[in-house]
């Protein structure tokens, strides 16, 4: 269990690493936009990421583990 909460990080750092390295400039831009954006749409926003989440932890555990 471990084990996937590590990896879980691990990838997560990684793709938060990568825009930072990529593309630092374009995340300023990006933050002056979210602060464009309504409080309870980026609310929406970020629990509609944690459902697409969870689904694709459900479907990477459950459908393409079992064969």
């Amino acid at each position: 269990m471990i084990t996937h909460i590590l990896l879980a990080i691990g990838l997560v750092m990684v793709v938060e690493g990568l825009v930072f390295a990529l593309a630092p400039s374009r995340l300023d831009e990006l933050v002056k936009a979210l602060e464009q954006i309504p409080f309870e749409t980026r609310r929406m926003l970020g629990l509609a990421c944690v459902a697409g989440g969870v689904v694709l932890v459900w479907l990477a555990k459950g459908a393409f583990s079992a064969g």
